[in-house]
């Protein structure tokens, strides 16, 4: 005889629930919160200005809602501790919604860390500093937690990989220049602002960011007196005499002096100057090439007269 196979019969309610509704469940109820009982995440390292990319969120909010619900977990005095959607949360308070859809999720310190560092690191523009305190950030979370990899968001890594290798995965970058970054948190503010508005190289700023505090002091008070930048080659020169215990405010000064490129007078037209000389109709071109035309002429002139 045949053995029958046994069929079972699948229930209402997961017959008919949709791939949304699955993948809600396994993330947690979506839950319509009070905008002003969430709170951001301690020390969150990303920070949330009203540029232009905010203004283009604070329209879409106010013409759709927030569609992609806030990630939180409960904090002990109450309220909730947003993990990822500072962003949203801001531009919601901005476009005057009074409550924002989020998922609440139950962590612990160090996987909340983890969880807010890779949520945010998403984000289409990211400054130095603000990647360099999320990896620090997340590896100091790892460590702690023993380097356990079951609450990276899925990354599957080694127990005997390091951690700047887990925290690389999935980055696009080496555990080499996730290590670097790390290092620009042992800049002085001033030295991490200089990195985020591009006056100091990435390189460069790694170098100095072995030296002391005092020793970093020393550089700033340099680059002050000599009205210069630091060049690779004068950090490393730095860290070399910090290694050897010979920086010193005037070895500071010196470098900075010694290697300092002459500096050229910049010299620009503005058109608001010219304007009111060349009919109103002409374009930017047109007086550049009228003045060009001129300063040859003049310079011809010049010239021959030096002759005589």
């Amino acid at each position: 005889m045949t053995e029958k196979r046994k069929v079972q019969l699948k229930g209402y309610d997961e017959i008919f629930s949709t791939e949304e509704s699955r993948k809600e469940e396994a993330l947690g109820k979506i839950r319509d919160i009070p905008v002003n009982e969430l709170y951001p995440f301690k020390d969150h390292p990303f920070r949330v200005v009203d540029d232009e990319s905010m203004l283009r969120t604070v329209e879409s909010v106010a013409t759709y809602g927030v569609i992609s619900p806030l990630i939180v977990r409960p904090r002990p005095e109450g309220g909730y501790e947003i993990l990822s959607g500072h962003r949203r949360k801001h531009a919601a308070e901005l476009a005057g919604l009074s409550t924002l859809p989020v998922i609440v999720k139950d962590l612990d310190d160090d996987a909340a860390t983890i969880l807010m560092v890779d949520s945010n690191l998403q984000r289409e523009t990211i400054l130095p500093s603000e990647r360099a305190w999320a990896y620090r950030m997340k590896m100091d979370a790892m460590k702690h937690q023993g380097e356990r990899t079951d609450l990276t968001l899925g990354q599957v890594v080694p127990k005997f990989a390091r951690t700047t290798e887990a925290i690389a995965e999935g980055t696009g970058q080496s555990y080499k220049q996730v290590e670097r970054y790390i290092r620009l948190t042992h800049l002085l503010p001033d030295f991490i602002e200089m990195v985020d508005s591009g006056k100091l190289a990435f390189n460069t700023a790694v170098e100095l960011s072995y030296l002391t505090d005092q020793e970093q002091f020393y550089v700033l008070d340099a680059i002050d007196y000599s009205q210069n930048i630091p060049s690779l080659s004068q950090a490393q020169q730095f860290k070399k005499a910090s290694q050897e215990g010979t920086l010193t405010s005037e070895t500071a000064n010196a470098t900075m002096l010694r290697d300092k490129k002459p500096t050229l007078d910049k010299f620009s037209f503005k058109g608001e100057k010219f304007r009111k000389f060349f009919p109103k109709n002409y374009t930017q071109d047109q007086m550049e090439a009228v003045i060009i035309k001129l300063l040859k002429k003049w310079q011809l002139q010049h010239s021959h007269s030096q002759e005589l």
